[in-house]
């Protein structure tokens, strides 16, 4: 049983590309007459001057030439979430029009002329508004909101393509902790905080990283800051908290700071209650391992007090107070904490064949035994 919890399925979020331009430039759409009675297929992709994919919208094909803004399409295709549209259409020459869902209908945002569709054919039929002839149509204002748009969206790209990446380290400093390879994971950790020092993930797993090479000191400043600046974020997330505040708990009472690990674990829970349980089962046995009898009782009681149905906590509850029994000068009797018999009881009732069932039960021979067949009974098998 280890004392801290893996967050394999954290990652940082990659940012959506955005605001696109919103574009005024609207044309009359044509009337087109005439129809076939075979067909052929078309399809395309529509992006936007930024050159983004548009995400909504449709294209509607006239045939023939211009004609009054009130025509009515032959065909009319919806842009899927990827900026795609797709369709059967008769063999012929095609003027293809894209609306935005507000767009009026006798206006189009843009259009393409000429579409040349043959019958058992597949037509492609791209309308790009980054090409330079739609660009010389926008106003001033619109050029310089484009412009700025290409730039927002530069960085964004940028910015994902540099998450992307240190999720790949991310990944690769959690399979070197699960191999042990705690020195490795630290280096890479190093390197991307240096890089990215406002993520907070990052400074979470360099504290993990180096908890597991016992660098305590080093340990606590990094999760703090992970801690830090995932609070201070605009919705910060309680998981990576939680997460940060166990392993904080673990670092500190391995530096013998049981005050400061015990707040880490009670803020760990409190901040995600959901999983209490297992942050105070992990305290109980860090105190535990630190010989803190008294420390190690109190976190068993919340642990049990967070889920009664959890056997390991009874166990190290039982183990801390048999730890402080005593004999009785008269008769020799083992004299018992209260509660430490009916923890033994609730843990093997709970875990019967459990793997500290052999030791309970000898805990409790020895608790009801005579004073002439009375053993030490302060042993305990300790949790892993």
């Amino acid at each position: 049983m280890t004392a801290h919890s893996s967050r394999r399925g954290m990652n940082m979020k990659m940012k959506h590309i955005g605001p696109r331009v919103a574009l005024a430039v609207l044309f009359s759409t044509p009337l087109f007459l005439g129809a076939q009675t075979t067909t052929g297929k078309i399809h395309g992709h529509v992006s936007d001057p930024a050159g983004m994919a548009e995400t909504s919208g449709t294209v509607s094909l006239y045939q023939g030439g211009m004609a009054s803004p009130n025509a009515t399409p032959k065909y009319t295709f919806d842009i899927d979430a990827n900026g795609d549209y797709k369709g059967d259409v008769a063999p012929g020459s095609y003027t293809i029009a894209y609306r935005q869902p507000n767009t009026p209908k006798d206006k189009v945002v843009d259009q393409i002329d000429n579409i040349k569709v043959v019958a058992g054919q597949d037509t492609e039929a791209n309308d790009d508004m980054s090409r330079p002839d739609y660009i010389a149509k926008l106003s001033p204002e619109e050029r310089k909101a484009l412009e700025e748009a290409k730039a927002k969206n530069a960085a964004i790209l940028k910015e994902n393509s540099q998450i992307k990446n240190l999720n790949g380290d991310l990944a690769k400093s959690r399979s070197d902790r699960g191999a042990k390879n705690y020195s490795d994971a630290a280096a890479l950790m190093q390197k991307d905080v240096t890089a990215k020092p406002d993520e907070p993930l990052l400074w979470v797993e360099l504290g993990e990283a180096q908890l597991g090479m016992k660098q305590y000191g080093d340990a606590e400043t990094s999760l703090q800051k992970g801690i830090q600046l995932e609070q201070a974020s605009k919705k910060p997330n309680t998981e990576i908290q939680a997460a940060a505040g166990n392993a904080l708990g673990e670092a500190y009472g391995s530096d013998g700071k049981i005050p400061e690990s015990q707040a880490a674990y009670d803020a760990a829970a409190k901040v995600n209650p959901a999983s209490a349980v297992m942050y105070y089962t992990n305290e109980a046995i860090v105190m535990d391992r630190a010989q803190q009898l008294d420390a190690t009782v109190a976190a068993t009681d919340k642990a049990i007090a967070a889920d009664p149905t959890k056997p390991i906590p009874y166990y190290l509850k039982g183990k801390a107070l048999i730890n402080k029994a005593t004999i009785d000068p008269k008769t020799q009797k083992i004299i018992a904490p209260d509660g430490c018999a009916d923890a033994y009881k609730k843990y093997l009732e709970l875990a019967p064949d459990g793997p500290f069932a052999a030791d309970s039960k000898s805990v409790l021979a020895e608790l009801s035994a005579t004073p002439s067949t009375n053993a030490n009974a302060k042993s305990g098998k300790k949790p892993h």
